[in-house]
């Protein structure tokens, strides 16, 4: 039985993955290398090797109802897309919060994680850590949970552009980027068309001579801001999901792509990308359309060689008198502290069953949470994988066979790569709703729409039409929680209270307006009745059509 539970990394993932053991009644201790919680999400002015690393100005792309945990919502007086700054204080707040704290030992390095002799009887674990002055320490733990993310190896495919040892200026990975105080009046290429490519090359611009945006592939860009002011995330909703299991990918790409293209036409703007929209996580960029719009960016295709300070491009065009060249190229993962044997591959990705266990282990006793991309936030991903993991712990989820697991993990990796364009530095993506439903439905807490309809009409229309928060995984099931439906009908009050900073007078509907709608509805109506009493035959004749044929 689990009981002592070691959690590698204190950031959004290792937060939720305490709490998750502690109600289910284990022990856990989190070893954090850095002095501080949060994560990816702790800034700090200069990046620390092996450890994720954000700029200055980063504002998380995923609206806040889309990315709080399940059971502590978001304060209402913070606005829908936070600073890093704010995410922090949240994440100190669920701390404080579920009590986790006491759980964690800062500055205290995991160094390696082993099997016990005895593994294939008990599932426990060696591990050993290092303190701040150097000192280790030996611990033995049932289970382990991985939370050290993906973001912390950076990619510099320097071998891949001819010339770069002859660059007479300075060259860095966008790891290192913390803000634009460095770019003023300079001529600067941004290689890779990510969110922190798009976010650097727009920041950029603002202060440089001039950026060029160099693009192997192209992307599609998409804004954070949606029709009517609302937050992109809010449209991802059960009823559209339905929607894509139902329409062809072919039309519904076809749609999502004219509907970018009404915006700003991608082809105009040289941002068109090789794949189609649903096959690859877009680019979330307001301000990139703008500053392409306004030639302070301008996008190339990729990097041909690099001559002095003169980068050539695919094309045979040239960026003369380069002072600065941004790698945004991705970073490489691994687990350092893991046994080789642990980690099973697949493609070209870690192989892990339902994006969480290693599918070849005597014991399910090694789980790691948080390690996908996807079209939605990590937190309430991270949260809902804590709450399997603990599941399958505590004995609550009895796992497949070995055998079953790895061809579970080789269905989804080629499911991967039929519904994604994948790479070495992208084979992890899964759908939001679709994952979280998947993993909802083992743990017993995925919401029963039938149920809902039946029994809460109103409730079941803001989980079909609304957006897919994850307060909907708290609705039944273990780990239910009472203020899981309130949350659900408030959260677009959320959403409005940090616009309210101007108070305006409510507009009154329009007498003469509600007059007109009302005089054409009862023409409208008069005109079908008429035209049934001169055409008697023709409800009969209508009807008859939807008889079933006899044969």
């Amino acid at each position: 039985m689990v009981h002592k539970v070691a959690v590698i990394g204190a950031g959004p993932c290792g937060l939720t993955s305490i709490k998750a053991c502690l109600d289910e009644g284990m022990e856990p201790t989190c070893f954090e290398s850095s002095d501080d919680m949060g994560g990816l999400w702790k800034f700090k002015e200069v990046s620390e090797p092996n450890r994720a690393s954000i700029y200055r100005s980063l504002t998380i792309n995923v609206w806040k109802e889309m990315m709080c945990y399940s059971d502590f919502p978001i304060p209402a007086d913070y606005p829908n897309y936070m600073h890093h700054s704010k995410i922090l204080k949240y994440f100190r707040m669920y701390a404080d919060h579920f009590k986790v704290l006491q759980h964690i030992r800062f500055q205290t390095k995991v160094k390696s994680v082993r099997q016990r002799p005895d593994f294939s009887r008990s599932g426990q674990w060696d591990v050993v850590t290092e303190t701040r002055d150097g000192q280790e320490e030996r611990h033995i733990f049932d289970a382990i949970i991985c939370c050290t993310g993906h973001f912390n190896y950076p990619n510099m495919p320097l071998k891949d552009f001819p010339g770069i040892e002859t660059f007479e200026g300075k060259y860095f990975h966008s790891w290192d980027y913390k803000g634009p105080e460095d770019m003023h009046g300079k001529r600067i290429v941004v290689i890779g068309i990510g969110n922190s490519g798009g976010d650097i090359a727009a920041e950029g611009s603002r202060v440089a001579e001039q950026v060029y945006l160099s693009t192997r592939s192209g992307a599609w860009v998409i804004r954070q801001v949606s029709d009517n002011g609302l937050p992109v995330d809010r449209f991802n909703t059960r009823f559209v999901h339905i929607m894509f299991r139902l329409l062809p990918l072919s039309v519904l790409n076809w749609f999502g792509e004219k509907k970018l293209n009404s915006l700003y036409d991608h082809t105009m703007y040289g941002l068109k990308p090789k794949h189609r929209l649903f096959s690859q996580i877009p680019v979330i960029n307001d301000d990139l359309p703008f500053r392409i719009l306004s030639g302070s960016v301008i996008v190339k295709p990729n990097i041909k060689e690099i001559s002095g300070s003169t980068v050539v491009f695919d094309d045979g065009t040239t960026a003369e008198n380069v002072d600065l060249i941004v790698f945004a190229t991705g970073y490489n993962y691994d687990f350092p502290y893991l046994p080789k044997s642990a980690m099973y591959k697949s493609g070209h990705r870690v192989g892990l069953y339902k994006h969480v266990f290693p599918p070849n282990l005597e014991q399910p006793t090694l789980a790691i949470v948080g390690f996908i991309h996807s079209d939605g936030a990590i937190m309430p991903q991270a949260e809902m994988q804590a709450r399997f993991v603990t599941r399958v712990f505590k004995g609550l989820k009895k796992l497949p066979s070995n055998q079953a697991m790895i061809k579970a993990v080789e269905r989804d990796t080629k499911k991967i790569a039929k519904n994604y364009v994948v790479s070495k530095l992208t084979p992890l993506q899964v759908d939001f709703v679709e994952y979280m439903d998947d993993l909802a439905k083992d743990i017993g807490v995925r919401p029963n729409l039938l149920w809902l309809f039946l029994t809460d009409y109103p409730l079941f229309k803001k989980v079909m039409w609304g957006p897919v928060t994850a307060y909907q995984y708290r609705l039944m099931g273990p780990g239910k929680w009472e203020g899981a439906r309130r949350a659900i009908f408030t959260q677009y009050d959320r959403m409005y209270q940090p616009l309210k900073t101007r108070q305006l007078d409510a507009q009154r509907g329009s007498t003469t307006v509600f007059l007109l709608k009302l005089s054409l509805t009862f023409m409208a109506g008069g005109a079908g009745i008429y035209y049934i009493h001169q055409n008697p035959t023709t409800v009969s004749t209508f009807l008859s059509k939807l008889r079933p044929q006899s044969l």
